[in-house]
């Protein structure tokens, strides 16, 4: 079932002053005259009703406590103008079937559970990456992607990733072909010798990569040719081409998660290490772009509004954090 409201903590301070006074004098009058009468006393006008804000007019809205459990990715659909939520509800291993999409309006909607692994006709384990092409929604689980439709939640397949136990993060490139992670992690989180960046393309599965050490490879950031990752375990940022060949690697923040391109060109990191996103440009620096946010997981970003979309993995919270344009105050705090 379906759930539906909206959330958003607003709030204001008012000062009010007001000062005044009056003086008298008579000049020998005869009869005084009577004392002057006090003035009525002050009665302050009404104070009217904050008129409801919307993310566009706040410029950073948390979505908490709002049933979020385990919020691991956010997803920007341009075509409907909607936000895909992914949450894991529990392990991110365990094959449990009680994962969940919510599905959010820019202006803070909110439908809890638009696909549910609870309903008899839908299998969702631990959802972690989104992607959304063609009109599906793409969602990975444990060991497969799962496809819905975006529009309806519809289920419509799975693609399994043999030997995976990790897949976290896809993404989908130029030509509508996806890339995929599997972060080699066993259920304590030790490591399960599985990392690998897959391409699919027309549903057939191949594994980019063949080098070891990877650094368990968490986000995908698609370009012509291949895919950006960033990686959990070493840190880094790294190219992949489509021939397998990794490249331009270099450390940015840590613990890293996801990553997305802004409409200037810049790259931005979400690192857990840090708390923060960092953004530049690949082979040169990288700032913190925002601070204070604790386990920030996979982050999308709604390229119309230049709105970072900030899930806190710990927090069940999600994050609408617009940005300024390049050459703005750039680094600002959540608040979190």
């Amino acid at each position: 079932m379906q759930r539906t409201f909206t959330h958003l903590t607003i709030g204001f301070m008012m000062c009010l002053t007001a000062c005044g006074g009056r003086s008298a004098s008579s000049e020998g009058a005869a009869t005084p005259p009577p004392p002057p009468e006090p003035p009525p006393e002050h009665v302050p006008p009404p104070v009217e009703p904050d008129p409801v804000a919307k993310p566009e007019d706040v410029g950073v809205v948390i979505l908490a406590k709002v049933g979020f459990q385990t919020p691991e990715s956010v997803v920007h659909d341009p075509t409907q103008d909607v936000y895909f939520v992914s949450n894991i509800n529990g392990s991110p291993t365990d094959k449990d079937d009680n994962g969940f999409i919510s599905k959010i309006t820019p202006s803070g909607e909110i439908t809890l559970k638009f696909i549910d692994g609870a309903d008899a006709a839908v299998q969702l384990n631990a959802p972690k990456g989104l992607a959304v092409a063609g009109g599906v929604l793409y969602v990975t689980d444990i060991d497969r992607v799962r496809m819905f439709d975006a529009k309806t939640g519809t289920p419509r397949g799975d693609i399994v990733i043999p030997g995976a136990t990790f897949v976290n993060d896809i993404a989908a490139g130029p030509d509508g072909s996806l890339y995929v992670t599997d972060s080699g992690f066993k259920p304590d989180f030790s490591a399960s010798g599985t990392d690998a960046v897959f391409k699919i393309t027309s549903g057939a599965l191949r594994k980019l990569t063949t080098e070891k050490d990877l650094g368990h490879p968490n986000g995908v950031l698609p370009d012509a040719g291949g895919t950006w990752i960033v990686t959990f375990g070493s840190g880094e940022l790294y190219w992949v081409s489509d021939k397998g060949k990794r490249e331009s690697a270099q450390k940015v923040g840590g613990q890293n998660d996801g990553v997305v391109r802004l409409k200037d060109g810049r790259v931005c990191v979400s690192s857990w290490e840090t708390s923060s996103v960092h953004c530049g440009s690949p082979g040169g620096s990288f700032i913190e772009v925002v601070t204070g946010v604790a386990s920030p997981a996979d982050i999308g970003y709604d390229e119309g509004r230049n709105r970072l979309l900030i899930p806190l993995f710990s927090k069940d919270e999600v994050i609408l954090h617009d940005l300024p344009a390049q050459g703005e105050a750039g680094e600002a705090d959540s608040g979190t």
